[in-house]
């Protein structure tokens, strides 16, 4: 992480310099690396931040074990908001409903948007299922009235409907609503909700700090020509002109 820091840092100095590149060599940008200095306590919380708002509920307890950082979460919600989480990817709605509830009914209560996602996933499965009359009843009893109240929601409901006219849905311009990638959202949006009412924020710290890294290395890309990171998985330094 002091690359981040390094590159920001730098950023600023360069700002102000002539639109002539500055060459900044390998040697030079080490050392100056090497005098950021970036508390490891600092370094296990993001580590911490990302197991725990990704759902690694056991690598997290290693790492607790291991490195000293108490999570600001009880680990044992980890295992239930992950059971919600599977229920929706895996087309089990209802299921998940009855577990957001348990673990905290207010989520949904406080949520209508949520609520109406998770009913139309509901929806979505059973026109999934072929189960066409069923879908129809549920969607006049559960989605209408709540599409009477919310323009969204009916826009929603309607393209959602719409796939009981085609019977090869690979035609079907809102074909999409029966992708894999329909219930991941879903289960993205509810996963945020119930971190939110734990008071943890919805989305890990260390993906944002790279995309900030990413950012940061564009900007001083104008500026000057140094040693920059082309893999961020690896982290490693990429020599000027190369």
């Amino acid at each position: 992480m002091s690359l981040f820091f390094i590159v920001i840092r730098q950023l600023a100095e360069f700002q102000a310099m002539a639109s002539s590149k500055k060459v900044i060599t390998r040697e030079e940008w080490e050392k100056r690396l090497s005098n950021v200095k970036v508390r490891k306590e600092d370094m296990n919380k993001l580590v911490m931040n990302f197991l725990v708002t990704e759902g690694y509920v056991e690598a997290a307890e290693k790492f607790r074990l291991e490195s000293g950082t108490e999570p600001d979460i009880d680990l044992a919600t980890i295992t239930d908001r992950m059971a919600v989480k599977k229920a929706v990817q895996t087309g089990n709605v209802e299921d998940a409903i009855e577990k957001v509830n348990d673990l905290n009914p207010e989520i949904l209560d406080t949520n209508p948007q949520l609520f109406f996602h998770l009913q139309q996933q509901r929806l979505i499965e059973l026109i999934r299922n072929g189960k066409v009359e069923e879908a129809l009843e549920f969607a006049q009893e559960e989605l209408a009235p709540r599409g009477e109240e919310n323009q969204g929601f009916l826009e929603e409901l309607e393209k959602t409907v719409a796939l009981l006219a085609f019977e090869d849905v690979t035609n079907c311009p809102v074909g999409d609503l029966l992708d894999i990638s329909q219930r991941l959202k879903t289960a993205s949006e509810v996963n945020a909700a119930i971190l939110t009412s734990q008071s943890h924020e919805k989305d890990p710290k260390l993906p944002s700090l790279l995309k900030m890294l990413i950012w940061a290395q564009n900007q001083l890309d104008e500026k000057a020509t140094y040693p920059r990171i082309t893999d961020l998985s690896t982290a490693s330094l990429e020599d000027p002109g190369v």
